[in-house]
C-alpha cells in the first residue's frame, strides 16, 4: 500500500551546510519530522555543490517519513557566480554592475533547463537574460 502524502514545503539551504538551525529545524519540528535525518541525507547528497544555495522540495507522509528533491540553484545565484560580483544592482536600469555573454547564458540555461518551463534552449536563454537584466547585468550578443 502506498504511503499517504500529507503535504509539501520548500526550503533554500546552502549545499553541504544544513543544520538544525532555522530554516530546517522549525520546518521539520512543527510537522513532527526527523530533521537530523534530513540534515545528514542533504549534506551527503549536496557535498559536491558546496557553497551554492539550493532549493529543496520536501514531501512528507502520514508515517512521518519524507522524501526530498534538490532543484538547480536559482538563476541569480548562477549569474552572480558567472560574473564574479557580490550582488546585483540596486538600480538595474541606471547602474550596470557586470556583463555576461550569450555563451555564459547558455551554460546557465543548461543547468536550469530541468526546472524551467521552457520548450527550447532559446527560450531558456531568454528567461535567464531577463533575470540578468533585472539584476543590472548587461547582456552581450
Amino acid at each position: 500500500m502506498a504511503k499517504k502524502v500529507i503535504g509539501t514545503f520548500k526550503l533554500q539551504i546552502k549545499a553541504g551546510e544544513a543544520t538544525m538551525a532555522p530554516p530546517v529545524g522549525p520546518a521539520f519540528g512543527q510537522r513532527g519530522l526527523p530533521g537530523m535525518e534530513f540534515v545528514k541525507q542533504f549534506n551527503a547528497k549536496s557535498a559536491k555543490q558546496a557553497g551554492m544555495i539550493l532549493p529543496i522540495l520536501v514531501t512528507y507522509f502520514s508515517d512521518k517519513s519524507f522524501t526530498f528533491e534538490i532543484k538547480s540553484p536559482p538563476a541569480p545565484v548562477l549569474l552572480i557566480k558567472a560574473t564574479g560580483i557580490a550582488k546585483g544592482s540596486a538600480e538595474p536600469n541606471r547602474k550596470k554592475v557586470a556583463s555576461v555573454t550569450r555563451a555564459q547564458l547558455e551554460e546557465i540555461a543548461t543547468i536550469k533547463m530541468q526546472d524551467l518551463n521552457a520548450q527550447s534552449m532559446d527560450s531558456a536563454v531568454s528567461m535567464i537574460a531577463g533575470t540578468a537584466r533585472s539584476m543590472g547585468i548587461t547582456v552581450e550578443g
